[in-house]
This record gives C-alpha cells, sequence and structure tokens, in this order.
C-alpha cells in the first residue's frame, strides 16, 4: 500500500477458506462494517465487574484505530464511540496522547494507545475479524467529576480503578477488578 501499511487481513479483504463456518457475531460484524464502515461492540457489566465496548471497522474502513472504552455505562460508550466513528469517517482519526473536548456530556477525553498484550482479553471479536496483529487499538479515557484523568494528582483511587490502564503491561498494571475482569495471562 503506498502509505505502508500492510494490506488489510480482514474477514472481509481477505478468505481464509472459512466464510461458510463464520458465526452470527461475525456475519453480523461484516454486515456493519460493510453498511456503516465499523461496528460497536458491547461487553455487559457483570458480578465479576464493569463493562465495556469497543470498535470493529475503522482500521478497515477508516485507517483509523479502533476505539475502545471501559467502565461506564454499555449504550453511553456505544454512542460515544459512533460520535467518535463518525469522526474519523470524516478524517478526524484520533492519536495516541490526543485530547478531544465535548465528546463525552461536554467532558473531554484522552486517547491512550492499548498494549497489544490486552488484546486477546480485551478484544476477541476485533481477533477473529482481522486474524492479524497487532492493528492499532487507542483506549477512550474519560474524567473523573472534577475533570482530572487517572494519571492526574488528585484523581481518586475509586475513580483511578473505574478504568484499566491498557497502555501499562499486563503484568504491571495494579491488581484489582480489571486484571481479575480480563484475566490477562502472562506471556
Amino acid at each position: 500500500m503506498p502509505d505502508g501499511r500492510p494490506a488489510c487481513a480482514c474477514i472481509i479483504c481477505h478468505d481464509y477458506g472459512d466464510r461458510d463456518r463464520l458465526d452470527n457475531f461475525q456475519l453480523r460484524t461484516i454486515v456493519h462494517v460493510t453498511q456503516y464502515g465499523w461496528s460497536v461492540v458491547l461487553i455487559p457489566a457483570t458480578d465479576a465487574g464493569p463493562g465495556w465496548a469497543y470498535t470493529i471497522g475503522l482500521w478497515h474502513s477508516h485507517d483509523s484505530p479502533e476505539l475502545a472504552m471501559f467502565g461506564g455505562d454499555v449504550y453511553e460508550m456505544e454512542e460515544i464511540l459512533n460520535t467518535l466513528g463518525r469522526q474519523a469517517a470524516e478524517g478526524r482519526a484520533p492519536g495516541d496522547g490526543e485530547r478531544r473536548e465535548d465528546v463525552l456530556r461536554g467532558w473531554p477525553v484522552v486517547f491512550r494507545a492499548a498494549g497489544p498484550l490486552w488484546y486477546e482479553a480485551a478484544f476477541g471479536g476485533a481477533l477473529a475479524f482481522y486474524r492479524r496483529t497487532p492493528i492499532p487499538f487507542l483506549q477512550v479515557v474519560w474524567p473523573d467529576p472534577q475533570g482530572l484523568f487517572p494519571w492526574d494528582a488528585g484523581a481518586g483511587g475509586v475513580y483511578r480503578r473505574a478504568q484499566p490502564a491498557l497502555w501499562v503491561d499486563p503484568q504491571r498494571h495494579p491488581e484489582g477488578t480489571w486484571t481479575r475482569r480480563l484475566a490477562v495471562q502472562a506471556i
């Protein structure tokens, strides 16, 4: 490809010989990506911990990193990811470390690159779609009610635990809900 990016290896662009065995999730993802440019996967909260949401297809359709949000209401996260997906489709793909204002009920968000060691535990549907890694994923990090991000001095402990820090190696991530919920295995 002219930009140096390898050819897309997703199940739309490449025939892996198993199209007759794709499950309903994969078929629905293909339809969403083909019709809308991306799909949003919702992982609801359980007794084990909070939920999360992530995109599949932004990389395929718009050369944009896939996006993920954690710890909020899954339907609100879906709405935010769709808004950010529309921005990417308009040519405004986010970058690592970028801050965007007025994304979350008037609050800013910051994008942080997720480490590939988290992918299998958090983004299985995307791995099944793309079949090759690493595809870039950005975590959409939201602030606390005072506007502080988890890395800011003064951000409370409860808030710091509300979202994982996927930019931190899983073995160095503070033990808690997210390390248990995502159950990342040591490599």
